[in-house]
């Protein structure tokens, strides 16, 4: 495109382009423009450009192209897209606009419960290093303890096993005590061992399993299938009898309930995350009725159990972060009943109430 003294501009296409109005001239060795005819039907929009057209018998845009003066036209939208296949681009001024996300279980959680993020600190990052060393150490130790007698364990109690969750107390244990302290309350509440009952908790941080486990009870996890991958960490969760679920598989949680019904009846307990995965704020989302159905079915109590702080020391999300702080788990009274949204609604209530009063 050139401009000369006169303001004119040259535009050469490689290709014959064909203008609404324009008719090419019987001679096609001159190029021929006829005047531009008006488009009068009815249209939605129009598009202000600047065009320019040309005809040659060679069809380069070397040899005679035809120039035309720039100027504004009024075309339909349609008809300049049809003959020139190209987008029309219009320029808009971007204005800023809040973005509003919403889900299925938007306004479920208690806002009460919710906490601040805390800003990432150089000496967070050294803390979740610091973590991650002592659980890789530990963990390399006792897996050696856990491999050793798991044969016997399989042999003499195939369902609890209870020998690998008092080892898996230990490494939690041994993890968690140089970086922060857990409290206990109501553990009068805890069935005995040998009592089978389903837990449920509410679900905000990595740190959640690490903390239930010190509690000294083996009950089974349910886990996603690709964490067994894992070496060392994978071994161990075969070992202790974790549930392993697809998400997105119906068929694999049907077998899941099965599973933990089948546990049950033999004497084992069963842990869920009712939630289904963890709170970004702490806020206590909806919980889904799994896990209380499985228990009204084969008629062994839900034993809800709050869990407060975890979240704050390492946010879901940011698990390479260790934050200062504290830990306090909360077991509430064993709930019994046959009617799944009975249990799933007071087991909620209790998790809630908790979470508000420490809020």
């Amino acid at each position: 495109m050139l401009n000369n003294s006169n303001t004119m501009e040259v535009v050469a296409f490689h290709c014959p382009l064909r203008l609404p109005g324009y008719k090419r001239s019987s001679n096609v060795s001159q190029p021929s423009l006829l005047p531009f005819r008006a488009c009068k039907e009815p249209f939605v929009g129009c598009s202000t450009y600047r065009q320019a057209v040309l005809w040659n018998s060679y069809n380069s845009a070397l040899n005679g192209a035809s120039c035309i003066p720039r100027k504004h036209v009024r075309v339909p939208w349609y008809n300049y897209l049809l003959e020139f296949n190209q987008p029309v681009v219009h320029k808009q001024v971007k204005a800023s606009r809040p973005v509003v996300v919403r889900s299925e279980l938007a306004g479920t959680g208690i806002p009460d419960s919710a906490y601040p993020l805390s800003d990432i600190t150089f000496g967070s990052k050294v803390r979740g290093i610091g973590f991650y060393v002592v659980t890789g150490i530990a963990a390399i130790f006792l897996i050696v303890l856990m491999i050793a007698q798991h044969p016997f364990v399989l042999l003499f109690d195939q369902y609890r096993r209870r020998a690998q969750f008092s080892i898996a107390k230990i490494w939690a244990s041994l993890t968690v005590a140089p970086f922060f302290k857990i409290e206990y309350e109501r553990l009068e509440n805890l069935p005995p061992p040998d009592v089978p009952a389903v837990y449920v908790s509410n679900h905000q941080s990595f740190l959640d399993i690490y903390t239930l486990l010190t509690l000294g009870r083996s009950f089974k996890f349910i886990s996603k299938t690709g964490i067994f991958l894992f070496p060392i960490i994978g071994w161990a969760m075969l070992m202790l009898g974790v549930i392993p679920l697809k998400r997105m598989d119906s068929r694999s949680q049907m077998e899941c309930l099965k599973r933990c019904m089948d546990l049950l009846k033999k004497g084992a307990s069963v842990f869920f995350f009712p939630e289904g995965t963890r709170s970004k704020d702490g806020k206590l989302c909806a919980f889904k009725k799994g896990a209380f159905s499985v228990a009204a079915k084969v008629g062994v109590p839900v034993v809800p159990i709050t869990l407060i702080g975890t979240g704050k020391i390492m946010p879901a999300g940011l698990e390479g972060i260790l934050n200062p702080g504290s830990v306090k788990v909360i077991i509430h009274k064993p709930i019994e009943g046959s009617d799944a949204s009975v249990l799933c609604n007071e087991a909620r209530n209790a998790i809630a109430d908790a979470l508000q009063h420490q809020g």
